[in-house]
């Protein structure tokens, strides 16, 4: 009879999105028995480039996922140009970011870093048993105290621990209780990518060579922020611009534009990147909305996780990285022999204890960021205004240390 301290967890994982996998990973390396449920009949991901700064590389890494092979480009600085005539206005270099926060600065194609990461979780060698992938497993009911999920068609399981990683749209957040709290924002965005060879054809080649996140506008609704992504095959786009211009409302963010309707969208904008715009592809239209922080994550055997626990607009780029940082929190938590130290009760609240107040932190200055590009990380310092968020603060967090806190002050009371 195994002992209490190396009897693996049941757990079920709802939604394959990055969150999702990232979870099934990281307790899979804690040999865990994860299995994770997918709505849909693909686990499948769009979009286009995000940035995995530090905090998420460095889980990434410690998962010991293939990064070189989900194709980065490293980064090495920040570009801010003027909005009409593109001259650079401001640079803001990055080049001892790895000696400073322990790895690069990483910006994915989202679909090659998905891929990679189901690779990690269900298919390449490595510590803890593969996971299981369940398809066309699309939750309807759940119960938090007695730990079960029934999905649509008709299957009911139970499980030591639940993580509802279903997305912004979470259906388990209802399940849990919780009403979000949610309105318009005042912007849209539209998201494009254009290939390499195009780009130097045009002869904006540069837009890749650069290795760079590169700013047009932020201080106002109107921004367009590029980067280029999958080993520097692509470059990516999100054009941000006042919900009023076409009082856009449709739901979601996988809505087609054309290249003509992008450009008509910012007039005066500098004519190298209306140039790209017009040769632009697989572009998106994407309305964005404000959430309310949840007045808790947890509830029994079941936690929320990535934008399912905490939706943020995209202007701190940490969406992601949040995500990542809540499945190493439960990978930290939830280790071999967490037994010794607490219940899955007590794991789970530790959880919300480390997350919730960091990640909402990042959630508001996310917010503040939406209309002000000092605001962003990277641009600003703790010198512009106390209390702001900074690259240090995001960047430089030990999530080891602030666990080992938590837990000591638990000792104690």
């Amino acid at each position: 009879m195994p002992s209490r301290t190396d009897s693996p967890l049941n757990v079920a994982i709802v939604g394959a999105g990055l969150g999702g996998l990232s979870a099934a990973v990281a307790l899979r390396r804690q040999g865990h028995s994860v299995t994770v449920y997918e709505r849909y009949d693909f686990a499948g991901e769009v979009g286009a480039s995000l940035s995995a700064a530090s905090n998420g590389s460095r889980f990434l890494e410690q998962w010991g996922v293939n990064v070189k092979n989900a194709k980065p480009v490293i980064l090495k600085k920040l570009i801010m140009h003027d909005w009409e005539t593109g001259d650079v206005q401001n640079t803001y270099g990055l080049g001892d970011y790895k000696a400073k926060f322990g790895t690069d600065y990483n910006n994915f194609h989202r679909i090659d870093l998905h891929k990679e990461l189901l690779r990690s979780a269900f298919e390449a060698p490595g510590e803890g048993p593969p996971c299981t992938l369940k398809v066309n497993h699309k939750a309807t009911a759940m119960d938090p105290e007695a730990g079960t999920v029934t999905f649509e068609n008709g299957t009911s399981v139970s499980a030591d621990l639940i993580v509802a990683a279903d997305g912004i749209r979470s259906i388990c957040r209802n399940f849990l209780g919780i009403t979000p709290n949610v309105r318009m924002s005042t912007s849209c965005c539209y998201r494009c990518i254009i290939g390499a060879p195009k780009l130097r054809s045009l002869g904006l080649e540069d837009y890749i060579n650069n290795e760079a996140i590169e700013y047009w506008g932020g201080f106002g609704i109107n921004k367009i922020v590029m980067s280029p992504c999958s080993n520097g095959e692509v470059v990516s786009c999100y054009c941000f611009y006042p919900a009023e211009y076409n009082d856009y409302r449709e739901d979601g963010w996988n809505n087609s534009a054309s290249p003509q309707q992008l450009v008509d969208t910012f007039p005066g904008l500098d004519p190298r990147m209306k140039t790209l715009m017009l040769n632009a592809e697989d572009i998106k239209m994407w309305r964005l909305y404000m959430h309310q922080p949840y007045p808790y994550w947890v509830k029994g055997k079941v936690c929320l996780l990535g934008d399912a626990a905490h939706p943020m607009m995209p202007d701190q780029s940490q969406g992601s990285c949040m995500a990542f940082e809540d499945a190493g929190a439960l990978g930290l938590i939830f280790h071999k022999n967490f037994r010794d130290e607490y219940s899955i009760t007590e794991g789970l609240a530790l959880y919300e204890k480390l997350r919730k107040p960091r990640a909402t932190r990042v959630q508001d200055a996310s917010v503040r960021a939406r209309e002000n590009l000092n605001e962003r990380i990277g641009w600003s310092s703790s010198g512009d205004r106390p209390g702001k968020l900074t690259i240090e603060e995001v960047c430089g967090y030990n999530m080891r240390d602030h666990l080992k806190e938590l837990v000591d002050t638990r000792a104690r009371i």
